[in-house]
C-alpha cells in the first residue's frame, strides 16, 4: 500500500494520504473539526482545492463547480482525487475556513469581547 504526503500550503500543514484515499478523505484524518465535506460525489464543490504540484487520477466533476479553465489551472475536487504522487494544494472552495483555520498561541489573550 502506497502513502503520500499531502501538504496544504495555505496553513504549511500536511498529512498522510493512501492511494486508494481521495484527497478528502485523507484531509479529514487531521483531525481538525467542521470540515464541511459536502455530498463526496463531485457535484456540491465544497471540497474545491487546487493541485499546485504532484500528480492524481481523478473521478468525473461537475462542471457547474469546475469548469474546463480551473481544471487546467489545476483545480480538481479533493472528494473525487487520489494521489499517485506526493501533491502540495492550496484550500480554494468553501471548506478553507475550517481546514485552515488559524491557531492562536496558548496563554494570547482573545480579541473578542
Amino acid at each position: 500500500m502506497v502513502i503520500y504526503t499531502v501538504t496544504i500550503e495555505d496553513d504549511g500543514s500536511s498529512y498522510r494520504c493512501f492511494e486508494s484515499q481521495t484527497l478528502l478523505e485523507g484531509m479529514e484524518s487531521l483531525g481538525k473539526k467542521g470540515i464541511p465535506v459536502g455530498c463526496r460525489g463531485g457535484g456540491c464543490g465544497v471540497c474545491k482545492v487546487q493541485v499546485l504540484t504532484g500528480s492524481y487520477t481523478k473521478r468525473v466533476m461537475s462542471r457547474e463547480h469546475i469548469s474546463e479553465s480551473d481544471e487546467a489551472q489545476g483545480c480538481v475536487l479533493a472528494c473525487r482525487v487520489r494521489p499517485t504522487s506526493p501533491i502540495d494544494l492550496r484550500v480554494v472552495g468553501a471548506m478553507k475556513k475550517n481546514v485552515c483555520r488559524a491557531v492562536e498561541p496558548s496563554g494570547v489573550p482573545s480579541l473578542s469581547t
